[in-house]
């Protein structure tokens, strides 16, 4: 199947690959985010999902194919450049102090001032404010981040890169250590960014968490993609039989295809 981008579509990738001397690790993948949309990526272990947001997040570039933010072919040197045409990536590890109050990480690196001084009433209040706009309910900022659940923590995280100004928001596995209460707490929480009108990148092995608040997936297998897909394209018993591989993958696949 072609993957289908809207016009409004604020990142896409067309036909992109990587290798690593030898090694093959993304083979001629499409994909597009568009505003108020969620792209789930989907593979196992292997399939090639960290290698493309790294790609897309400014830490490797590309070798082959094209890579468009806005319409504009871009190549990345590093994520900082990212970052500063809306691009931004929550990885697993958070990039949290856990002894830090939660209002202290969530200014980390961009610490708001009053003259030279650290503005502390300004970081406080900012933060309950965007942490309460996105529907996440801290009992304190001023309590230590490592204290907060691990959805909590990954809510923090989401609702920091939506405050400083994120326009595609790419989310590294963020439920896959999380129980099932607390993997429902940061889906509900993707959808809300998406609501606000963010493209979401949503980095996943586990279809049960992709379908419900995916509007698009693409699903990868050691480097190269097997589709892109619509939600009313594909039902959630197809995303698992394509996620479970073997010969199952390749006839649904191709039956897809013809379709």
């Amino acid at each position: 199947m072609t993957p289908q981008t809207t016009p409004q579509a604020i990142l896409e990738t067309r036909g992109i690959g990587k290798t690593f001397g030898s090694v093959l690790a993304l083979r001629e993948v499409s994909m597009g985010v568009a505003a108020g949309q969620v792209t789930c990526v989907l593979g196992d272990n292997g399939a090639g999902k960290s290698t493309l947001i790294k790609i897309l997040s400014g830490v490797h570039r590309h070798d082959t194919g094209a890579y468009l933010v806005d319409g504009q072919e871009v190549s990345f040197a590093s994520p900082r450049d990212a970052l500063d045409r809306g691009i931004a990536t929550v990885y697993q590890d958070l990039a949290m102090i856990p002894l830090m109050s939660v209002w202290r990480n969530f200014f980390l690196g961009s610490e708001p001032r009053k003259g030279v001084a650290f503005d502390v009433a300004k970081a406080r209040r900012v933060a309950r404010e965007e942490l309460r706009a996105m529907g996440i309910d801290i009992r304190d900022v001023d309590q230590p981040v490592g204290t907060l659940s691990g959805g909590e923590r990954q809510s923090v995280a989401i609702a920091r890169a939506v405050y400083f100004g994120a326009r595609v928001l790419i989310l590294d596995e963020p439920t896959s250590a999380l129980g099932v209460k607390q993997a429902g707490v940061v889906l509900r929480y993707i959808a809300r960014a998406r609501d606000r009108g963010l493209g979401v990148v949503f980095i996943t092995h586990n279809p049960h968490h992709a379908y419900p608040v995916g509007d698009r997936f693409l699903l990868l297998n050691r480097g190269t993609s097997i589709g892109e897909y619509g939600k009313d394209e594909i039902t959630a018993q197809e995303l698992t039989a394509l996620m479970a591989g073997g010969a199952e993958l390749e006839e649904l696949a191709h039956e897809l295809r013809r379709e």
